[in-house]
């Protein structure tokens, strides 16, 4: 079981974190990486933006109805699951996996093997097969494409080296606090 996303809605204005998360990811990964691909990079800083909420981060849910909160349980999920439902488990694990190895590396390395099963897990390995499984389900008009998820997969370490640069930005930068906090 998935809890759905927030819904969207393409007519209302952006937020503040919204227009900002958009400008860093484009100012970092056009500018500064010379990655040129416009979907990529809105999928980005869309996926930041819906980790801005812990619950999407723990959106999949075990049989038992609590949140998978490590990847290990995560996969375990995606293996129960089919069709549509599987390729948004994968997703989520591509997604979860690039946004702590980008934006929060160092949390990965105080993982204990002895307390988390993820403490054994290569997230950069795991969120690479995660997307390719993903990227091999059709997913309909209204997900991502195949061939964006199977990009995510093959550049999955320029992604996340995107995000820490975008972290090392909004840190560094005075306007970027002032944003986040108003």
């Amino acid at each position: 079981m998935m809890k759905p996303e927030p819904n969207e809605n393409p007519s209302k204005e952006s937020s503040t974190i919204e227009r900002f998360l958009a400008g860093i990811s484009e100012c970092i990964f056009l500018s500064k990486l010379g990655v040129a691909d416009i979907q990529l990079v809105d999928y980005l800083s869309d996926m930041m933006l819906r980790f801005v909420r812990v619950e999407s981060l723990h959106r999949v849910r075990r049989a038992n109805g609590k949140p998978a909160t490590e990847v290990f349980e995560m996969v375990a999920e995606a293996d129960r699951r089919i069709g549509l439902a599987r390729r948004e488990v994968h997703r989520h694990i591509g997604d979860f996996t690039l946004f702590w190895s980008g934006m929060y590396p160092e949390s990965l390395r105080r993982i204990n093997p002895n307390e988390s099963a993820d403490g054994f897990l290569n997230y950069c390995r795991q969120g690479k097969r995660a997307y390719a499984i993903a990227a091999e389900i059709e997913g309909g008009d209204d997900r991502p494409s195949c061939d964006l998820l199977y990009r995510l997969s093959e550049q999955f370490e320029l992604c996340a080296y995107g995000l820490r640069e975008v972290r090392r930005e909004w840190e560094e930068g005075d306007q970027g606090s002032d944003l986040l906090l108003s």
